[in-house]
């Protein structure tokens, strides 16, 4: 398979585009492992459980219903509209304004989208949730505690681990969430699979059991001193802690060494998705696949002190322990902010799509996290903390050079990580199958866990078999050229719930996505109209 790889210069003519042949390595990548002594207890059981490289993501969003039908009502709008009916044709216009780097497969026969192709929507009924009520209780879940170096000790919890020779998956939660997040991954899944969900340390349960900078008596003590992290002096185990991707991405790979012990299926939700890109990327020895939910495509705001040595110089913090007094009271105040329940119920309310999807307990997982002494500031911690040696861009070149598989899995009204940036990934990795489930927001694997189980059980599967398994959805072979829009079906607690799920094929253009989405809502608008 050939790609052609090419760059748009800003007001650059079309026919001075450089176009260049890149060869995709076909080559196999080789796995060494190295095995290290475990040392993990479990505590028992619980059956509870960068920018857009060529397309503004702000730009986009200025294509709203509400102001596009303001606009369209103008006359001198309506001359850009009628330009935009014809789209189609803007890749053999003469003057670009936009700089950026794509891909497509194969040239202009290749730039179609399944708007071209028939939209019958096809129903497919999938396996709902274990049923609890009816005894079903779904695979086991342990919880689990692994210490890692002195006075860091990681929690996890795990499913599935009697399913010898099953392969391994491993869930990566989300900014502020842990591993309880995946309770219906690690039900359902582990029935089959051998599962794992970790804490990221400074999240969840994997927060220190000491204060790494605790303030002495004789300063007093009042009831706000009661948050670790604010003294004056560092514990000396905590002297290089720094809440960093790249600390996380070292828990997993420790992790998957002295814990797993063998190569794993990777899966991430938005911040957890950012690390399994960067660590698949930094040790893809240890990876046999990533699935992408809602992955965010940036972290950190500091410059890092290893790529940006001056640049880093200018901040004289970057998420070290103790916080700074100006910091602190920075911290104090937004920390009482954020972690009231009110601004949680807030927050979990814009990122499920479905508001009768049940939230009560990650809300109150996440509301007994805020209430850990340590919590405020590893908050800080985590957020002065500077960008990983990788960014997303450059760990996603590093896996497609590693021919390493990734999937994606996005929720289509996702409030935070809007599907132009799985796309973005698509259009980068064409092979990559990617699923836009509707309605899902930020989370789909909490949502609509059903759908994503279905199709993370088929993308593995189909690995697994080398290829004469399948991909999820895929009856026609075309499909996975053009893509198919599917209606998913499941029941859940004795009513039938349904889910359309959009498979974009190795063929999809973002060009002509953009233009079937905005011929769509002229279309809209002149009906109403």
């Amino acid at each position: 398979m050939e790609l052609l790889s090419f760059h748009y210069a800003p007001c650059c003519h079309l026919d001075k585009l450089n176009w260049k042949l890149v060869e995709k390595s076909l080559n196999s990548r080789s796995k060494l492992f190295h095995r290290r002594r475990a040392q993990a207890v479990c505590l028992g059981a619980s059956s509870n459980w960068d920018s857009l490289g060529f397309f503004d993501l702000g730009r986009f969003n200025y294509f709203n219903i509400q102001s596009f039908d303001q606009r369209y009502r103008s006359r001198s709008f309506r001359s850009v509209v009628r330009a935009v009916e014809g789209y189609d044709n803007i890749i053999s216009s003469n003057i670009l304004s936009e700089s950026f780097d794509g891909y497509v497969v194969g040239g202009k026969g290749d730039l179609r989208t399944i708007s071209e192709k028939d939209e019958s929507i096809k129903k497919v009924l999938i396996p709902g949730l274990p049923d609890e009520p009816n005894g079903d209780s779904g695979s086991r879940i342990s919880s689990c505690y692994w210490e890692w170096k002195p006075n860091l000790t990681v929690h996890y919890e795990k499913s599935g681990t009697e399913n010898v020779g099953s392969p391994p998956i491993l869930f990566l939660p989300g900014f502020g969430v842990g591993s309880f997040h995946f309770e219906n991954q690690l039900k359902d899944l582990g029935r089959e699979f051998r599962v794992w969900a970790v804490d990221f340390l400074g999240q969840g349960k994997s927060l220190p059991s000491e204060d790494p900078a605790p303030l002495r008596k004789k300063e007093g003590l009042s009831e706000e001193d009661f948050l670790w992290g604010f003294g004056r002096e560092t514990e000396p185990w905590a002297k290089e802690l720094v809440y960093s991707v790249d600390l996380w991405q070292d828990q997993v790979r420790y992790f998957i060494e002295q814990v797993i012990g063998e190569p794993v299926y990777i899966v991430g939700n938005s911040l957890g998705g950012f690390v399994a890109l960067y660590f698949a990327a930094c040790n893809p020895q240890l990876v046999k696949g990533v699935t992408l939910l809602n992955a965010t495509p940036f972290w950190g705001f500091l410059p890092n002190p290893s790529r940006s040595p001056r640049l880093s110089r200018i901040f004289p913090w970057a998420g070290t322990f103790p916080l700074p007094s100006s910091v602190r009271k920075l911290t104090e105040l937004i920390w009482k902010r954020i972690s009231d329940p009110t601004s949680i119920a807030g927050i979990l309310g814009q990122v499920y799509a479905d508001h009768s999807t049940k939230v009560d307990k990650v809300f109150s997982r996440i509301l007994e996290t805020t209430q850990h002494p340590a919590a405020a500031a590893s908050f800080a911690s985590i957020m002065f903390a500077p960008r990983g040696q990788l960014s997303f861009e450059e760990a996603l070149s590093r896996c497609r050079m590693n021919t390493i598989p990734i999937c994606l899995m996005y929720g289509k009204e996702d409030p935070w990580v809007k599907p132009i940036w799985g796309l973005q990934v698509k259009q980068k990795m064409p092979e990559a199958p990617y699923y836009e489930i509707s309605p899902a927001g930020h989370c789909p694997h909490d949502e609509v866990p059903e759908v994503v189980n279905y199709l993370l059980r088929g993308w593995i599967s189909n690995l697994e078999s080398q290829g004469s398994v399948g991909l999820p959805l895929l009856d026609d072979p075309a499909s996975i050229h053009y893509g198919v829009l599917s209606e998913l079906e499941f029941v859940r607690e004795g009513s039938r719930k349904s889910v359309v799920v959009r498979f974009f094929g190795s063929r999809f253009s973002v060009w002509n996505w953009i233009s079937s989405f905005l011929k769509s809502r002229i279309a809209e608008l002149g009906i109403n109209s």
